[in-house]
């Protein structure tokens, strides 16, 4: 059985009795900190994951008019997967510490490349803890595979495209950052505060229960569909195109397909003094 949204840790389990047909990918991170999430993995790690970085190879350096999480080059990329031993054969399951929110980054990534057997751990590192999971030291050595990048440059928009559609009424941009900071009332990254004007505010860690793992199904389309009635209307964006992609597996999940992710985010709106930039106190 093949999983492209989400998947439980007994789910895993049994995956990983056939590991030759799975790729699992630890994506730990911290943005104050870039250096702990790999850290996090050489301390103890599920059995069989390569770690994969944020800043290193999920995405490309920063130039002077992008965000703080550009796109990576495609081709880039597609060696990164080949070299842990990811192609369209295999399923591809991703996890982190972080409700999903740097898994969800590969997730959206891989499907980009037009690959879709790639699931989020549901619960992350901590479900696989708590239930016992094994945990190990030991850094796998993948067999490499060829895979070719093919991206799907449908799935994003870039800046100037969204702000032409925000003209014409014909997108709903969703924000997944915090309340606080789409409103404006603080800024603990970028250097400037507030959100895209007409954006609404649907925090990424709402999609989330008390243990971290992600609502049912009719609660998640409830949630998307209160905002935009035509998820191929609805794009997604956050402080730098990480976060934003819970919303998009949170969607997707819920059988919203064709949602899109403004990968510039945030941090590359602000780049442009031009682009208007709107703060108050009345953000959902």
């Amino acid at each position: 059985m093949a999983y492209q949204t989400l998947l439980s840790v007994d789910q895993l389990t049994q995956l990983l009795e056939q590991p030759r047909d799975v790729v699992v990918v630890d994506c730990r991170f911290e943005l104050a900190d870039p250096d702990a999430g790999e850290q996090q993995y050489a301390a103890g790690h599920i059995p069989g994951a390569v770690y994969a970085h944020l800043d290193r190879d999920l995405s490309s350096p920063i130039i002077a008019t992008s965000g703080r999480h550009p796109l990576p080059d495609p081709s880039a990329l597609a060696a990164k997967f080949s070299a842990w031993g990811i192609d369209g054969s295999k399923q591809v399951v991703a996890y982190d510490n972080s409700g999903g929110a740097f898994a969800s980054r590969l997730w959206w990534l891989a499907r980009w490349l037009r690959l879709r057997d790639v699931a989020v751990l549901d619960g992350g590192f901590a479900a696989w803890q708590a239930s016992g999971g094994a945990v190990t030291q030991e850094v796998p050595t993948p067999e490499p595979t060829e895979f070719t990048a093919t991206p799907d440059d449908s799935l994003w928009i870039t800046s100037d495209k969204l702000a032409a559609a925000l003209g014409t009424g014909d997108v709903v941009l969703v924000d997944a950052r915090d309340p606080e900071r789409y409103r404006g009332d603080v800024e603990p990254i970028d250097p400037v505060a507030g959100h895209v004007p007409g954006a609404v505010n649907l925090p990424f860690k709402q999609n989330l229960n008390d243990a971290g793992c992600y609502l049912p199904k009719d609660e998640l389309r409830e949630r998307f569909i209160s905002v935009a009635s035509e998820a191929g209307n609805m794009v997604h964006m956050c402080g730098s195109g990480v976060t934003a992609c819970v919303n998009l597996l949170a969607c997707e999940h819920a059988g919203l397909s064709g949602t899109k992710l403004y990968a510039g985010s945030w941090s590359e709106w602000i780049r442009d003094a031009g682009r208007a930039v709107e703060t108050h106190m009345d953000g959902k």
